[in-house]
């Protein structure tokens, strides 16, 4: 592992003491970077990556199979937490109007990524469609009527109502993210100003069927904003509170082993889907009864399910955890700093998946070696990004530091 520590110098460039002290005191003050959050957001992208390969025998191994979430759940909720986080502490630095302009400079961000990436998506499905002679791939990823009537849906796809698969989960981040600057001054003002009028609307879709339009007509988006913003509202509570140095949940290790014995029931009953899916004859628990879990509209167990992971994780897993800074840990670290790139390319790769799959069959050879091929792109991608951003070098891994900072959740 190399040494990141430089040595001091005194004064430099000659600015005056009493300049420097402030500078100092707030590089202080700073608190250190939480890389469980960047991990396990780059986990969830390879799971995405994974899950979005049609019969794809990895997919086994992903949340999916092990709980009643996945790797959906897991990337808005780390959205959510990780918005509060910063954008809450430049809400407090420097007030409502310019932390605002900040959270919608970076909805734009998200919007143009997302329509360059239909542009290249697009055009990935043309390519299938027209050289090997392949028509149902484009109605497969329900790209098909943008192909058939590009004039007619354009529109669509600029208001976001247009959604082929894959490209659905940017298009609820970024309504989340839109709506962001109200929910986060709620959340300051008080918790609940925020938490009742979200759990008002989740319960009111649940009840009434509230949803987004999409288009085609007769359509809607397939992650429901409606919905969903529950999930994220009370992860950025969880920011807030952990930005703030408060704790929202109660002391005690009663939490922890109830929520603990929730993943751990609903993943026994998740595996013994996911086994039952693979041989058919397994048996599998309470299946009539819970399946399906509509994945669109957030059900009580899904959202029950991702907010007991985390309350384990934070308990469980130390932000000086050494597997974070491991070797491949790192790389998947700094896939979880640059998201919004890894996503996109995490897509492209999905369909370039498909397309390779329908090329060469499915059988588990090539299934590894289009997995292992996707991953390292992503991982050498991540890498890339990260010695761009270091203005041209690899950033060193961190040393463990003593000490254990588990947040708000904990």
């Amino acid at each position: 592992m190399s040494d990141n520590t430089v040595p001091r110098q005194a004064n430099p460039v000659g600015i005056p003491e009493t300049a420097a002290k402030p500078a100092r005191a707030a590089a202080a003050a700073k608190p250190p970077r939480d890389f469980r959050l960047d991990f396990f957001r780059g986990i969830a992208l390879f799971f995405i990556f994974i899950d979005h390969i049609p019969d794809n025998k990895f997919r086994y191994a992903t949340l999916r199979s092990f709980a009643f979430s996945d790797a959906a759940e897991l990337f808005i909720f780390i959205s959510g937490f990780t918005a509060a986080l910063v954008y809450g502490r430049a809400m407090k630095r420097d007030g409502f109007l310019l932390a605002s302009a900040r959270i919608y400079r970076r909805v734009w961000q998200l919007y143009t990524a997302h329509l360059c990436l239909f542009l290249i998506f697009s055009a990935e499905v043309s390519y299938t469609v027209l050289h090997f002679n392949n028509p149902l791939f484009a109605d497969e990823l329900k790209v098909g009527a943008f192909l058939d009537e590009p004039a007619a849906t354009i529109m669509h796809v600029l208001t976001l109502g247009f959604q082929p698969s894959y490209l659905d989960i940017l298009p609820l981040y970024i309504f989340l993210l839109a709506l962001f600057p109200l929910v986060l001054e709620a959340l300051r003002i008080n918790l609940w100003l925020a938490l009742l009028p979200s759990l008002a609307v989740y319960a009111a879709t649940r009840l009434w069927g509230l949803a987004m339009p999409g288009y085609p007509e007769g359509r809607f988006w397939y992650f429901n904003p409606f919905a969903w913003q529950l999930l994220f509202v009370i992860a950025a509570a969880f920011g807030l509170a952990t930005a703030e140095g408060r704790k929202l949940l109660p002391s005690g290790n009663w939490i922890l082993w109830l929520c603990v014995a929730f993943v751990a029931v609903g993943g026994i009953i998740e595996i013994t889907w996911t086994l039952h899916e693979m041989t058919g004859w397994f048996p599998a628990l309470f299946y009539r009864q819970l399946w399906p879990i509509n994945k669109s509209n957030l059900p009580l167990p899904r959202l029950l399910s991702m907010l007991a992971i985390a309350v384990v994780v934070a308990r469980c897993v130390p932000q000086n955890a050494s597997f974070l800074t491991s070797r491949l840990g790192w790389l998947a670290v700094l896939c979880g700093q640059n998201s919004l790139e890894i996503f996109c390319l995490s897509i492209l790769l999905s369909v370039l998946a498909n397309m390779a799959q329908t090329i060469y069959g499915t059988a588990l050879p090539v299934q590894v070696v289009i997995n292992l091929t996707g991953i390292g792109i992503m991982l050498s991608f991540g890498l890339l990004m990260a010695w761009f951003d270091g203005g041209g070098k690899i950033p060193a891994r961190p040393h463990a530091e003593t000490g254990v900072g588990t947040g708000a959740i904990a």
